[in-house]
Order: structure tokens, then C-alpha cells, then sequence
């Protein structure tokens, strides 16, 4: 094994066959060593033909114009994703833009919620993605068969839904909401109507300290990623970079919240380091946020925030990291996996999201 990359549940290897490269990607049954030169038994090898990065991007470009695709991808994957991306962003945004370009296909290189979303405000297009498996642990906590015995649980309630949600659970919303609006969301509604808040208890939380409600029933799911952080490398790191500001993602923990300078979304984080003075910024997200901040800014400093393991200097999303160029490419030749909604569950789950965009 020249080259070994975990991906988990996957690996992406590459292998020396009689003096030729050649790449693949295979689940893992035995790992003995994790270097080159390593021997590795595996349950099963499906080999590609090994391209540089170079060539697969001028394919898959080659690919978009031919076909009228477009790439969508988010801010988490990794860097040469983002590069071959003719958009960037978050899920939300990602999806409304992409319902109001003029493209008959759409490629979503992201989690599986992501594609789904983009499907339903695009029904007449053809939304691609290239790893279906690639899901989201957020949304995975909140199934919608359990969401819709909580309905019945509390008939009287109105459903605020994030936007890191199945298509099924949207559909059993009546309004979402995304870590940039979920306050706005919120104040709209009365106080007197109760509410049930999912699927984020941390940013339920943090939205029901700020409006003082004490009408909402928060879901009690999380996303793994964010709730890895560590306060007390955080706090030691602080001592380290005085002048760095706190940049914190609401899905962290309400004990990291409270420490941050500045609490929001992926696109509210970008905006706010490109507006502060500072010229030191601890990241507490997900790390692929990192590198649009370096390249708009890239004048400044970024420091990725440790996790308790400590085995790596910031948090990744494995789901995100799933998505490579070469199952891009793969994608695009072959025009599938393609994503599909039942019609019912689109409109209803389309609802949910319009409800949100006409709040002003």
C-alpha cells in the first residue's frame, strides 16, 4: 500500500500492481499497519484508474459544460471539493440558490439532508449526489416516525424543525429554521403557542434562554461534531491567543456558547471574522470552514479548536469528508445516484421551508 486514507465506514487506498498506481476505495476488514508500505487484508477491492487531482478536475469541468451541471458544495467538504464547486455555502442557502439557477442538473456535494432539501425546492431538476450514504448525525437522532408520535404527544404544539433534517421530519413541520434565523423564527411565532423545538437540543436551548420561553419542548438530539469540543483546551488556547475572538456554532455545548464573542452559523462566522478588527479567530465548527476563511481573509489568523480527544487539532465531519473527486466525477458520467421525493412528502416539506423564507 503506497497511500492509505480513512474515510470511515471507508478507505480510500492506492495500490502498486506490477508497477502500476492504481486507487480504489473498499470498507475495511483488517488493518495491520496504518503507513505506507502496509499490509492490508480487505473484504473486498474495487479498482479505479488512479488520475491526479489535476485531471480529475479538468474532467469533471469538462463534464459540467457538456451536461449543464452544476456543483454545489458545502463549506465542511474538503478542500479540492470546494475547488471544483461553482457555488459554496451553507445547506439553506445552497439549496435556495440552487432552485433559482437555470441548470438541469444539480450536483449537491454534501450529506444526504443537504440533496433532499435542494430536491424539493427543485422538483423539475436532476439533483445528483455522489455518496447517498454520506448522512448526518443530527438529523439521524430524529427519525419521523418518533417525531410524529411527539406530535401526538402534544397535539397543540407547532413544530420549529432545523434545517439539518430528513425530508420526512420537514414534512412534519410547520416551520424551519436555520442556526442563522432559528431566533428570528421563533419570535414570530406568539409566546402563548407552545412549540416543539427539534431536532438540536443545544440550539434549542440556546434560542429558548434567549426568547425566556418556557413553552418549548426541545428534541434531544445533537451533532456529534460539535458536541466534541473541549472548554478547558479551548480556555488554555484563549490564554494563548488573548487577542483571538471565540467564533462558536450554536450546535456546540451552551458551556462553549457562553465563552464565544460570537455565536452563528457557518455563513454568520465568515461575515463576522471579515468584519471584526481582530486578526486572531479560535474556529469552533468544523474544520473545512477554514480554508474559504483563509482564502477571504487571508491577512488573518485562524486556530482550530481542540476536541477532548486530542487527536486531531479541530473537529471533522467524516459524512463530509466522504465526497471526492473521484465519486464526483463518477457521479456526473453516469448521472446517478439521483436523489428522489415522493410528491406528498415534497409539498409538505416544501411548506415548511417556504413558511421560514417569508418571514422577514
Amino acid at each position: 500500500v503506497e497511500k492509505l486514507a480513512l474515510s470511515h465506514p471507508e478507505i480510500a487506498f492506492q495500490l502498486s500492481i506490477d508497477g502500476k498506481t492504481k486507487t480504489g476505495i473498499t470498507t475495511m476488514k483488517t488493518v495491520l499497519e496504518l503507513d505506507a508500505g502496509d499490509i492490508c487484508e480487505c473484504d473486498e477491492i474495487e479498482i479505479t484508474e488512479n488520475m491526479t487531482n489535476i485531471e480529475l478536475k479538468e474532467r469533471i469541468n469538462k463534464l459540467k459544460k457538456e451536461k449543464g451541471a452544476v456543483i454545489f458544495a458545502h463549506y465542511y467538504t474538503r478542500d479540492d471539493v470546494q475547488e471544483v464547486a461553482d457555488f459554496l455555502g451553507d445547506s439553506l442557502a445552497l439549496s435556495i440558490k440552487a432552485r433559482d439557477i437555470d441548470a438541469p442538473i444539480i450536483l449537491f456535494a454534501g450529506v444526504n439532508f443537504m440533496a433532499e432539501t435542494a430536491k424539493v425546492l427543485s422538483p423539475n431538476k436532476k439533483v445528483l449526489i455522489p455518496v447517498p450514504q454520506a448522512g448526518c448525525s443530527l438529523a439521524e437522532s430524529c427519525a419521523a416516525e418518533d417525531l410524529a408520535k411527539l406530535k401526538e404527544k402534544y397535539p397543540n404544539h407547532k413544530v420549529v424543525s432545523y434545517v439539518n433534517t430528513s425530508v420526512g421530519v420537514k414534512a412534519l413541520t410547520d416551520i424551519c429554521c436555520t442556526s442563522t434565523n432559528a431566533l428570528k423564527v421563533v419570535e414570530s411565532i406568539p409566546a402563548d403557542q407552545p412549540l416543539i423545538f427539534a431536532p438540536d437540543r443545544n440550539l434549542g436551548s440556546y434560542i429558548k434562554k434567549i426568547t425566556g420561553r418556557d413553552n418549548m419542548v426541545i428534541w434531544d438530539g445533537a451533532c456529534t461534531i460539535h458536541e466534541e469540543f473541549s472548554l478547558e483546551k479551548i480556555l488554555k488556547l484563549k490564554e494563548e491567543y488573548p487577542l483571538a475572538k471565540v467564533v462558536v456554532h450554536p450546535e456546540c455545548k451552551a458551556s462553549i456558547v457562553e465563552i464565544a464573542d460570537y455565536v452563528g452559523s457557518t455563513a454568520g462566522i465568515l461575515d463576522y471574522c471579515g468584519q471584526s478588527q481582530a486578526q486572531e479567530f479560535i474556529v469552533v465548527t468544523e474544520s473545512g470552514i477554514i480554508v474559504e476563511m483563509q482564502k477571504r481573509y487571508p491577512d488573518k489568523k485562524f486556530i482550530a479548536a481542540p476536541t477532548h480527544s486530542g487527536e486531531k487539532p479541530c473537529n471533522e465531519c467524516h459524512y463530509m469528508k466522504m465526497i471526492t473527486l473521484e465519486n464526483i466525477l463518477s457521479c456526473l458520467e453516469n448521472e446517478t445516484p439521483e436523489v428522489y421525493v415522493q410528491e406528498p412528502v415534497r409539498k409538505a416539506a416544501e411548506q415548511s421551508i417556504l413558511n421560514m423564507v417569508a418571514i422577514k
